[in-house]
């Protein structure tokens, strides 16, 4: 979750005043967190509490919103924030706005299920379906790039065949027409490109400033995703946490302590058969393939035969055609 403060503290200056540009000093005068760091300690902890009942995530972001209010909220959060009491029931508005996507990055590093679990984080706000869905498009790309097994074009073709999202489109063409948007559509894309399309931490952070717009949210959608491909390098982590207070920090070391290993599922099992067998499906085509050995060999993959025996299956159940 870090790579995403890290992202919003370096754009925090360049949100309206942009800079099209990769050269620049990455911690530059004037940096500091803004809402989408408090929004992202919020669902963490809202995520690290909740087996033990703690707050509802409405509460969560009512509770750390009201304690930092200077961050630049938006206006129809702000309007969330101060009409409703306290402990009262925060209905959502509907929002399809790039703070579901920018929050969202603490439920993937916890365990459970991203996709799901991006949904809950989103909704309580961004109930309108394409909030939710950048929600869940970041986590299933921060989650696919943990497996490890994934190249950043895979990881590409996972969120495009399952969101629809084109993040084939270059940074280089990007920076050429980008301008300022604040919709789940018209960021999580663009900021995806600028995470798979770079060469480490610090460039992805770099490519999501140079394309301008939101450019604090853009980071941090771009800083979530690339925390995931490439880890983030320590002096840029001991330098992001000197902005934080003491209760942020606390809040990320018991993330840190809670970050739970992508588990070889079944499906992951199935992957690798798979690929072995010189296939590479989408995850989505995955979860029904998963279903057809399950239903065919057994749940555990011990029982399964052979990689040729399971191919052999998937390409006369699966694609329809025999081989």
């Amino acid at each position: 979750m870090l790579g995403a403060i890290v992202g919003d503290i370096v754009g925090s200056i360049y949100e309206f005043n942009n800079h099209k540009s990769k050269e620049f000093e990455l911690f530059g005068k004037g940096c500091s967190f803004t809402d989408d760091t408090v929004h992202t300690i919020a669902v963490a902890e809202w995520f690290l509490d909740r087996d033990a009942g703690g707050p509802g995530l409405a509460n969560r972001l009512v509770h750390w919103s009201k304690k930092y209010p200077h961050c630049s909220y938006g206006g129809m959060f702000q309007q969330w924030l101060s009409g409703r009491e306290y402990e009262g029931k925060y209905k959502p508005y509907g929002s399809y706005g790039n703070g579901s996507a920018m929050r969202v990055s603490p439920v993937v590093w916890m365990g459970g299920d991203p996709v799901e679990d991006a949904k809950k984080s989103a909704e309580v706000t961004h109930s309108h379906p394409e909030g939710i869905k950048g929600a869940q498009a970041v986590a299933l790309a921060i989650y696919v790039a943990r497996l490890e097994a994934f190249s950043p074009k895979e990881i590409a073709k996972e969120v495009w065949i399952t969101y629809h999202y084109d993040v084939y489109e270059t940074v280089d063409k990007i920076r050429e027409w980008y301008k300022f948007d604040e919709t789940c559509k018209g960021t999580v894309p663009q900021a995806m490109s600028c995470a798979l399309q770079a060469t480490d931490f610090e460039d992805a952070i770099r490519n999501a400033i140079s394309i301008g717009g939101d450019s604090d949210t853009v980071a941090a959608i771009a800083g979530s995703i690339a925390e995931a491909i490439f880890g983030i390098p320590d002096d840029i982590r001991e330098k992001a946490l000197t902005y934080l207070p003491d209760e942020m920090i606390d809040i990320v070391n018991r993330v840190s302590k809670q970050v739970k290993p992508t588990k070889a599922t079944t499906i992951d099992h199935l992957r690798i058969r798979i690929i072995e067998g010189g296939v590479r499906p989408s995850l989505g085509g995955l979860k029904v393939m998963e279903e057809q050995v399950k239903s065919h060999f057994g749940t555990d993959p011990i029982d399964w035969p052979s990689d040729d025996e399971v191919v052999k299956f998937l390409v006369k159940h699966y694609y329809g055609r025999f081989g």
